[in-house]
């Protein structure tokens, strides 16, 4: 898709006051923008219920996906221009009737075996994913902190992304970007225009494993 943007909104921003200034700058981006939730705390939830009851990796990536549906829906009831999408057909018809999609994950990602049952692979390393498989133009993270130009391998090893994150990045061959607090109206501006300005962008690493992990 020609010009997409993906945005991935971490769970994080849930209970941030933030949440409400950063769903208005996304919604500057309609006709351009498909945005990424994370699994906030439905995804914490999940963590804990597999810690208690122990069950396998299998079943707490799909429970995980459920997660960023759950706070997708919830995000979706938030603002007027969100509108759940869970399939390319899905996420192309809503941004021509001129709204918001927000990525369902469960179709997809459930269907490609090369994503790994990890929490390694959260909804970081997924919004890259979404994006090479959409032909989309850039990808912005919107987290709780905004971290300088940095390499998407140091980025990791701060925890501010995923552990898969480099081995997505590398292999999504596209420009990504981290927006942080106070960045909702850089953001807004960005989404807009299209016009990049103002955000950290992520740096590629020169020597990444060629594959997913």
């Amino acid at each position: 898709m020609k010009d997409l943007i993906v945005v991935k909104l971490g769970g994080g921003s849930a209970a941030a006051p933030q949440l409400r200034l950063w769903l208005s700058a996304i919604a500057h981006g309609v006709g351009r923008v498909v945005l990424v939730p994370g699994g906030g705390p439905f995804a914490d939830a999940v963590r804990t219920a597999q810690t208690v009851m122990g069950f396998d990796h299998t079943t707490a990536h799909a429970l995980a996906l459920a997660a960023m549906r759950q706070y997708g829906m919830a995000l979706c009831a938030l603002h007027p221009a969100l509108t759940q999408a869970e399939t390319p057909r899905a996420i192309a018809a809503t941004m021509h009737a001129g709204r918001v999609p927000v990525w369902l994950p469960e179709t997809m990602a459930l269907a490609d075996p090369t994503i790994a049952a990890s929490w390694d692979v959260t909804s970081d390393s997924l919004a890259l994913w979404l994006a090479a498989e959409l032909g989309a133009r850039i990808a912005i993270f919107i987290k709780q902190v905004r971290p300088a130009p940095m390499s998407a391998q140091a980025l990791a090893d701060a925890g501010v992304m995923d552990r898969a994150f480099p081995a997505f990045f590398a292999l999504a061959g596209l420009p990504a970007y981290v927006a942080g607090p106070g960045d909702a109206e850089i953001l807004g501006g960005v989404l807009g225009s299209g016009h990049l300005a103002g955000l950290s962008p992520v740096l590629l690493d020169e020597a990444l494993p060629g594959s997913l992990p």
